[in-house]
């Protein structure tokens, strides 16, 4: 009969579920490595005090020293999770606009708070 499955098509199948589900675990890793921060977040949270000398007070994105492409990338990936963006604040101002989850900033300022995450 057409358009049923048969009882060799049903164990068939369950055979292959592993195999499914093995590469779309690799290529979620793939994924995942794509896109995560190319910096930890300690690292960028002490670069920013350095900069700003005091939690609150905006860094210009330029100042991090990163090329235009990976500011953006980074501080995208940041931005996209909740319990991290919540203590960063993005500001356009005057100076060189960068696209951060597709909104213009040209500097950013971190609460204190985020320390908690650390």
């Amino acid at each position: 009969m057409r358009g049923t499955i048969g009882p060799t098509a049903s164990i068939s199948f369950l055979l292959y579920l592993p195999a499914v589900h093995f590469l779309t675990g690799s290529q979620m890793s793939s994924e995942a490595t794509r896109q995560a921060p190319m910096m930890p977040l300690r690292q960028l949270v002490d670069r920013y005090r350095v900069l700003a000398g005091e939690f609150g007070r905006p860094v210009s994105l330029p100042a991090f020293h990163l090329g235009p492409l990976e500011t953006e990338r980074l501080f995208s990936s940041y931005d996209e999770d909740y319990h991290i963006s919540r203590f960063f604040h993005f500001i356009e101002g005057d100076g060189e606009k960068f696209s951060i989850n597709g909104i213009p900033a040209t500097h950013v300022s971190l609460d204190a708070e985020i320390q908690t995450i650390l």
